[in-house]
């Protein structure tokens, strides 16, 4: 079933019989994509901003990444793409628009449903400050006219500061002299860096990279000794449950020998040669002390206490806090912990069931980290049962791997695919996972679903039907990639307690509402961390780091706005200089450098926010 509460997002698909139309199948994908463009380009030029609404369904969408509002915005409707365009065509200076004819990027219909076809195209432009692509779909009409459903409008670069990739690499042959360089650099001996960044995590590494190659000095502080240590130090099981070719780093991707499931511990080894590879300048065993802000000069002052090497206080324009969720361990509050003769501990401090072999244990918790650790316990023959809270969505790796690999795979650009993943507004895929999850659940998945209800495990459909990518953008969690856990508990190998609630502690376990008592020697409670998008508020790391009013400034981070973007991540925030980053490695690489360029364009006084008004 599907979670409940009212839909932001109620719109509905244009599939062929609410157009009116009948399968266009015969049609020249180049000549009808060629002919919008025309169109679209003409009123361009010519500023008519009523006709280039006109192209579009009267309930399209303009999705934008920084190319024409330096923000990530979705407007809705004719009217609101109306009103995007009358506040920033003109400023923007769109113009040099030319269709995409290449492999894998030229025009195609694509029969998405049997009953729903668009076109999809994609066309580079240029904008006053820089490059960019879009990408369009288009749907017939009754009078053999296509018009736009979507376009996406991204930045790709900034013309005048380009990344320092390729042929523009440092091209000075160095005799001897490289490693005092790089010592003076990491040192900011001679300088203080523009940006600091916290965190030494994927986000925050992807973002040092992306502001170094596009010449903006950077220092990335983090508190653990070894860079890599946020993967590293969780629980000796963790694997990403997502594939490689969906996980690239940018600059630097995994060698074709790399599994497709990277263990974490690997993942914590790749990063902390990613940053020594690409020559970033991280400060480990590292904390922020005590922080400033100086309005009028927009510069923070920071003091850094670096361990062992004493104290340094640096002057910055940005601080990018890249600390994961920023939240805390969330552990129910339940009486009589203190009479439990047993182990009870956050599955942030677990570290592996070898430790705790010929005992019982209870998980708390029925998402990725719980199944997990329950199947790690399992492995290792200990008595272990899963207590679920709520019901969970559950889809298999091969269902996601096959919805990823359309697009993520070998022999296709990751450049290209971030690209058409991000091209389509949450309002679409929306509706599209509404009618895809019920029929990925009803047949690829269906067996190990029917067999999970069988044995009283409860499962969900996701927010509104829409499964995984609702529970990631919204809440953060709630689901769990199955890697193997939902086996072992159809066997009654990992068993199941659910329908009543913990009541308290016991000596030997927990006690629950209906009079049962579940004995354990160590319960791990995988119950997430405290967020804004569930429990709490992720701002409070920063509040700590930069005071209540600073934090009182912040918009909401993480979770959809009604626009159904990610709010406050990778873009302004509230704040003049602070920024979040914050994602897995898909969107931590794609977004990092939308994030670096809004930066870059701020220092090089191209970028005013008060200017951009819509």
């Amino acid at each position: 079933m599907a979670t409940t509460s009212t839909d932001p997002f109620p719109q509905r698909l244009p599939t062929l019989d609410l157009l009116g139309v009948t399968d266009p199948s015969n049609v020249s994908s180049a000549e009808v994509a060629t002919e919008w463009l025309n169109a679209f380009s003409a009123a361009i030029t010519q500023n008519d901003t009523a006709a280039v609404a006109d192209l579009f369904l009267e309930d399209g969408f303009w999705k934008d990444v920084i190319a024409l509002t330096w923000d990530f915005r979705t407007f809705e409707g004719r009217k609101d793409i109306k009103k995007l365009l009358d506040a920033r065509l003109a400023a923007t200076g769109l113009h040099e628009l030319r269709l995409l004819q290449e492999p894998l990027n030229e025009p195609v219909l694509q029969k998405v449903f049997p009953d729903f076809v668009w076109l999809r195209f994609c066309f580079g432009f240029t904008t006053k400050h820089g490059k960019g692509t879009a990408v369009v779909y288009l749907v017939p009409l009754p009078d053999s006219k296509w018009k736009a459903y979507t376009l996406l409008t991204c930045l790709d670069s900034l013309t005048d500061f380009p990344q320092k990739l390729g042929p523009l690499r440092n091209r000075e042959a160095d005799h001897g002299g490289w490693e005092e360089k790089r010592r003076q650099e990491t040192e900011f001996s001679n300088n203080d860096p523009t940006v600091i960044v916290i965190g030494a995590g994927h986000s925050g590494l992807e973002t040092a990279a992306r502001l170094k190659y596009i010449g903006i000095p950077t220092l990335v502080i983090d508190k653990k000794p070894r860079v890599g240590d946020s993967w590293r130090d969780r629980y000796k099981a963790l694997c990403l449950h997502d594939t490689i070719w969906y996980n690239q780093t940018p600059y630097l991707n995994f060698p074709p020998t790399w599994p497709v499931y990277t263990p974490a511990a690997k993942l914590a080894d790749w990063l902390e040669g990613y940053a020594s590879f690409l020559e970033l300048d991280v400060w480990t065993a590292s904390t922020i002390t005590k922080t400033s802000w100086n309005d009028s000069t927009k510069s923070w002052t920071v003091e850094v206490n670096r361990g062992g090497k004493g104290t340094r206080v640096l002057t910055v324009k940005h601080l990018v806090f890249a600390t994961g969720s920023g939240g805390r361990p969330k552990v129910p509050d339940i009486p009589g912990k203190a009479s439990f003769k047993g182990s009870a501990v956050h599955s942030s401090e677990f570290k592996s069931a070898a430790n705790h072999i010929g005992k019982k244990a209870i998980v708390v918790g029925c998402c990725n980290s719980a199944h997990d650790i329950a199947q790690d316990f399992c492995s290792h023959g200990v008595d272990v049962t899963m207590y679920q809270r709520s019901s969970t969505f559950v889809i298999s790796t091969e269902s996601v791997a096959a919805m990823l690999g359309a697009i993520f795979k070998d022999d296709f650009p990751t450049e290209l695919a971030d690209i058409y993943n991000t091209s389509l507004p949450w309002a679409i895929v929306r509706r599209l996972h509404q009618r895809v999850v019920p029929m990925v659940a009803g047949t690829a998945d269906k067996a190990i679903l029917d067999g999970l209800a069988k044995v009283g495990f409860k499962t969900n459909l996701g927010i509104h039907g829409a499964g995984i990518m609702s529970l990631f953008l919204e809440r953060g969690g709630g689901y769990y990639i199955d890697t193997g856990a939902s086996q072992s508990i159809i066997d009654g190998n990992i068993k199941i307690k659910n329908g009543s609630a913990i009541e308290s502690f016991t000596e030997n376990g927990l006690r629950f509402a209906d009079g049962t008592e579940l004995q354990a020697d160590v319960i791990v409670f995988a119950t997430g961390l405290i967020l804004a998008y569930s429990y709490g508020d992720p701002r409070d790391f920063m509040r700590e780091v930069c005071g209540d009013e600073v934090a009182s400034k912040i918009t909401r981070v993480w979770g959809l706005d009604e626009e159904g973007q990610s709010a406050g991540v990778w873009r302004y925030c509230g704040h003049d200089g602070l920024w979040f980053a914050n994602g897995n490695l898909a969107l931590s690489r794609f977004h990092s450098l939308h994030l670096a360029m809004q930066i870059k364009a701020i220092e090089e006084g191209i970028l005013n926010k008060a200017d951009v008004v819509i």
